[in-house]
């Protein structure tokens, strides 16, 4: 096996399911002469489970990275859309290299920690579902921000979870305080949308705008 599906799928997926299977039974049972449509059904129930299920897949076979020091490694699997200087005012409150990731709906969706580290702040905000490659969408759409600091480089790396017009759903795993390693679990989103990096001034950004990057994997930049 080449996947696994990630326990956020596991409610979605038997409840498509069980709705899927009561539609095609009535169109069996109420319409037995009607073998076109029960086959179109079928079809298309196969098609949108499959959608479904690619949603929540974890590719088994990547190797994730593990405590490379002095590399930020990308939160998520998608393309690069945004790489430029910005005034951070949320948390750092000063200006910042911001890196951000688009996932469509056939991205990875886990999210994973970019550093090794402890986490020095969580927070989750409410609010509107812009497409996710909309400008103002880091801060105006519903978002979980997370910062980490990496002691062993002696930074702290803001990742920032941000939810689409798809994406209605976001879960973040850690707590402040905790202790994380980098290329495990941060969260996830459902159904695609964005993650914004923000990073030191000084780093040195690996990948360029419209970059395909896997998350876990890909170095986005390196400090020192």
């Amino acid at each position: 096996m080449f996947y696994k599906i990630h326990k956020e799928g596991y409610g979605i997926l038997l409840s498509s399911f069980v709705v899927l299977a009561i539609i095609n039974f009535l169109i069996y049972y109420l319409l037995p002469g009607y073998t076109t449509l029960l086959t179109v059904s079928l079809v298309v129930s196969f098609v949108l489970f499959a959608f479904a299920l690619s949603f929540f897949r974890i590719p088994l076979w990547r190797i994730i990275a593990n405590n490379e020091k002095g590399k930020i490694i990308a939160p998520a699997d998608g393309r690069i859309v945004v790489i430029e200087e910005v005034e951070e005012p949320e948390y750092f409150k000063d200006k910042r290299l911001q890196v951000s990731i688009f996932m469509s709906p056939a991205n990875v969706h886990v999210n994973r920690n970019p550093v090794s580290g402890k986490v020095a702040y969580t927070q989750y905000h409410p609010g509107n579902y812009l497409v996710a490659w909309h400008p103002k969408s880091s801060e105006l759409n519903e978002r979980f921000t997370t910062v980490i600091k990496d002691e062993f480089n002696d930074m702290e790396i803001m990742v920032r979870q941000i939810a689409g017009k798809l994406a209605r759903k976001i879960s973040n795993y850690l707590d402040e305080g905790q202790e994380v390693i980098q290329g495990n679990e941060l969260g996830f989103i459902k159904f695609g949308s964005r993650v914004d990096l923000f990073l030191p001034l000084d780093a040195k950004v690996c990948v360029n705008l419209q970059e395909k990057v896997k998350g876990g994997t890909t170095i986005i930049a390196e400090i020192g």
